[in-house]
C-alpha cells in the first residue's frame, strides 16, 4: 500500500514517521524548504498525545523529545490576572501532570528525522483528483502528479485536500487575531519576575483584550535530565505570551506591522484598554523579532459537521479537518492522535481484515469525535474573549475582577495567619 501525505506540519510529518515505522511505502510532501522555518513557538503535548507520539516514533526520538521538553510538573500551579496585575486565582494542581512543552521547532525537526528521505520539501501541492474509479493522484505547481492508493490532507486550516472533499472550506474565523512572542525571563524586572513566577498565566479585562503568558525552561524544568540529548530551541526561562482581541479592521492591520512597529502597536492598543503598565511588561520587553500576528482560525464544535464527506481512498486529519483556536493547546496533540489512529486502521487494513475504504471509515469517525472535544474545549475561551466585548460583558468584567481580586487577597492573608 503507498501513501502519500499532503503537508509537513506536526500532523503530517507524525503520520509519516509512523507509517514508516510500520513498514508501509509513505511520502510526505510540504511546500516549505526548511524544516525550522515554522511558525508557533510551543506546543502541549498531554499524556494522550505523547502516548500516540511513542508509537509512530523510535523509543530514542522520544527520548530527545522529553529531554528537550519542559515539564509542568515542575512548574508552579497556573495563574489569572486582571488587567492591573492582580492576582484572581489560581489553576489546578500540576504536580501530576504528564503533560510537556516542547518548542514546536524542535518537535518539527525530531519528526522530519523520523521521516526520513520519505519527506519532499520544496513541492506546492496544488489539489487532488481521482480516488474513486481510478488512484487517486496529488497534484503539484511544480513537478508531476503522484499516484497512491490512499492520499491524506495533512495541509493544515487553509487544506487544499479537505477543500476538495468537502466542496468549500471546512473552517471559519473566530472572530479573534492574535500576536504572539518571546521575552525571556532575565530581561523582565526582578518585580515582574516574581509576579509572574515559574509557571504560565492568563489576564484579561473588558473590551476583548486577554493575555496569555507561557512559561517554558527546557533546561530547569526538563521532562527527562538527559542534557546529552538536549536539542530545545529554548535554551533558558522564557515567557512564551500570545496577545488577542476581537478581529476588526484596526486589529487585523496589526497583522501587517513587523518588528518594533509591531510590538509598540500591539501595546498601545492593550493601554487603550486600560492595562497597567507592569501587566505589559512581558510586552515591552519582548523579542521584536519574535512577534508575529495571525487569525484564530474554527470548525464547527459539532462532530457530525466535520470531515462531512464519505470516507475513501483521499482523506484529511489536524486542522485540515478540525482547525482549532490555540486557546486551549490541544490542536498539536489532536493531530498526532489522529495520525495514530490512521496508522492502526491501516495497519489492521493492511493485514487484510477489512478493506481499506472501511479503515479509513472508522478512522475519520473517530477523528470527529477528537475534533469535536479539542474544539469545544477551545471555544470557550475565544467566546468568553469576545463576550468581554460586549456593552454588558465589558461592565461585567470592569466591576468583578477587582472583586475577585480583593477576595483572593483576603484568602491569602487568612492563610497567611
Amino acid at each position: 500500500m503507498r501513501i502519500v501525505v499532503a503537508g509537513g506540519g506536526i500532523g503530517g510529518l507524525a503520520l509519516g514517521a509512523g507509517l514508516r515505522r510500520r513498514g508501509f511505502e509513505v511520502s510526505v510532501f510540504d511546500r516549505d524548504t526548511d524544516v525550522t522555518e515554522t511558525g508557533g513557538y510551543h506546543i502541549t503535548l498531554d499524556g494522550r498525545a505523547l502516548s500516540a507520539l511513542s508509537e509512530l516514533v523510535e523509543p530514542q526520538i522520544m527520548r530527545r523529545l522529553l529531554a528537550s521538553g519542559s515539564a509542568l510538573r515542575l512548574r508552579e500551579r497556573d495563574a489569572f490576572w486582571d488587567r492591573r496585575g492582580r492576582l484572581l486565582g489560581h489553576g489546578t494542581d500540576l504536580s501530576n501532570s504528564s503533560s510537556v512543552d516542547v518548542d514546536r521547532i524542535t518537535l518539527r525537526m525530531l519528526l522530519a528525522e523520523s521521516v526520513g528521505d520519505d519527506l519532499h520539501l520544496g513541492c506546492h501541492v496544488t489539489g487532488v483528483e481521482g480516488g474513486v474509479a481510478d488512484d487517486p493522484r496529488l497534484l503539484f505547481a511544480d513537478r508531476a502528479p503522484v499516484a497512491a492508493d490512499l492520499v491524506v490532507g495533512a495541509d493544515g486550516t487553509h487544506s487544499v485536500i479537505a477543500r476538495h472533499l468537502a466542496g468549500g472550506a471546512t473552517n471559519r474565523p473566530a472572530g479573534i487575531i492574535g500576536f504572539s512572542g518571546r521575552t525571556l525571563r532575565a530581561d523582565l524586572s526582578v518585580g515582574e519576575q516574581k509576579r509572574l513566577g515559574p509557571r504560565s498565566g492568563f489576564a484579561a479585562g473588558p473590551r476583548g483584550a486577554a493575555l496569555y503568558i507561557g512559561f517554558l525552561d527546557p533546561v530547569g524544568n526538563a521532562a527527562l535530565d538527559a542534557p546529552e540529548l538536549r536539542m530545545s530551541v529554548t535554551t533558558g526561562p522564557t515567557y512564551i505570551w500570545g496577545a488577542m482581541f476581537p478581529e476588526s479592521a484596526a486589529t487585523d492591520a496589526l497583522r501587517e506591522l513587523r518588528g518594533e512597529k509591531s510590538r509598540s502597536a500591539l501595546v498601545a492598543r492593550f493601554r487603550e484598554r486600560g492595562w497597567a503598565e507592569r501587566s505589559l511588561e512581558v510586552l515591552t520587553r519582548a523579542d521584536t523579532h519574535s512577534v508575529a500576528g495571525f487569525r484564530f482560525n474554527a470548525a464547527s464544535t459539532r462532530a457530525a459537521d466535520l470531515a462531512p464527506w464519505a470516507g475513501g481512498r483521499i482523506t484529511a486529519l489536524g486542522d485540515a479537518v478540525h482547525a482549532t483556536p490555540p486557546t486551549a493547546g490541544m490542536g498539536a496533540g489532536a493531530a498526532i492522535r489522529d495520525a495514530a489512529d490512521l496508522v492502526d486502521h491501516l495497519t489492521v487494513s493492511a493485514s487484510g481484515a477489512i478493506t481499506l475504504t472501511a479503515a479509513i471509515q472508522q478512522f475519520e469517525s473517530g477523528m470527529r469525535e477528537r475534533g469535536s472535544e479539542v474544539l469545544t474545549s477551545a471555544m470557550k475561551t475565544v467566546r468568553w474573549i469576545l463576550a468581554t466585548d460586549t456593552t454588558l460583558g465589558a461592565t461585567a468584567t470592569a466591576i468583578s475582577t477587582p472583586i475577585l481580586a480583593a477576595a483572593t487577597r483576603l484568602r491569602a492573608n487568612r492563610r497567611a495567619f
